[in-house]
């Protein structure tokens, strides 16, 4: 008898539990739109953040309640952004492609080493260190974190220790935005070609005296600037990409080349009155 009780109390309590779970089922049931699951299956899944969501999946949920349109999505190709357009009965939209870019041209061959240092290879470490021993204290340091951080394998180290960005790689995920310890790298519109790639504060033979590429505050790419859309401050020209930016005009008498144009197949354009830096090997500490 008493093992008897023991079932029909036992039975008894699964049944309330499962009926209570039913009820909660029913009563706690959140519908999802099936369609989230298809078009989260025709995005490139590489989560990266550049059409403003968190991830692949949000975007997708963002897309079937119509917040977005499909082009927001640059990583994906212009069939992909059609075919989800069609499979959602929208317009595919636009978004243009973002791209990392780096504001320093002060590579190994140019930019003056004030101080070996000798511990971790990490730009980050080496900042902690007087600055890490380069002389400009705004120029990149060279170890690569933002190479080692990219998970699209968008950026490379070129021969003189400078990042290089993939522009059809690079998602624009922020990463390397994230990661390096002088904030030279940005996210920017892939049409913004006309580029200052320096963020020294320095100005005139200050600069020239750690770097040969280096801005001098000169002012001559403002000058050229028809409209006006380039004005300097502190030291720096700044480049406003509402004016009509798309002109290679304020790079021509650029004494060094620090404002430059990022051709799309030719990479980095200087003007015709920079001056040609011709060393190919790595400055030794000290030298000139």
């Amino acid at each position: 008898m008493t093992i008897l009780i023991a079932l029909l109390a036992l039975g008894g309590l699964t049944l309330l539990l499962a009926l209570m779970l039913i009820t909660a089922n029913k009563k706690l049931y959140v519908y999802e739109d099936p369609r989230i699951d298809e078009v989260e299956g025709m995005l490139p899944h590489a989560n990266c953040g550049a059409c403003g969501y968190p991830g692949c999946r949000p975007f997708a949920e963002g897309l079937v309640k119509g917040e977005t349109l499909p082009g927001k999505c640059t990583v994906s190709s212009k069939e992909g952004v059609n075919a989800i357009a069609s499979y959602l009965g929208v317009d595919a939209g636009s978004g243009e492609k973002r791209v990392a870019r780096l504001a320093c041209a002060g590579g190994s061959n140019v930019a003056i080493v004030r101080a070996q240092y000798g511990g971790l290879e990490s730009c980050r470490a080496a900042s902690l260190v007087s600055g890490g021993g380069k002389g400009c204290s705004w120029g990149c340091l060279g170890y690569g974190d933002c190479e080692a951080v990219c998970d699209f394998d968008a950026i490379g180290m070129n021969a003189f220790g400078l990042p290089v960005v993939d522009e059809d790689k690079c998602t624009a995920c922020g990463d390397c935005v994230e990661v390096c310890p002088k904030d030279l790298f940005s996210l920017e519109p892939v049409s913004h070609r006309l580029w200052v790639a320096c963020k020294s504060l320095d100005a005139g033979d200050a600069v020239l005296a750690e770097c040969a590429v280096g801005c001098t505050a000169c002012g001559k790419c403002a000058m050229d600037a028809k409209g006006g859309f380039i004005t300097m401050k502190d030291n720096l020209p700044v480049i406003d990409y509402s004016g009509d930016h798309q002109t290679q005009v304020p790079i021509q008498r650029c004494p060094t080349g620090a404002i430059i144009w990022l051709d799309e197949n030719l990479g980095p354009v200087k003007g015709a009155e920079s001056k040609k830096i011709i060393r190919q090997g790595k400055l030794k500490m000290g030298e000139s």
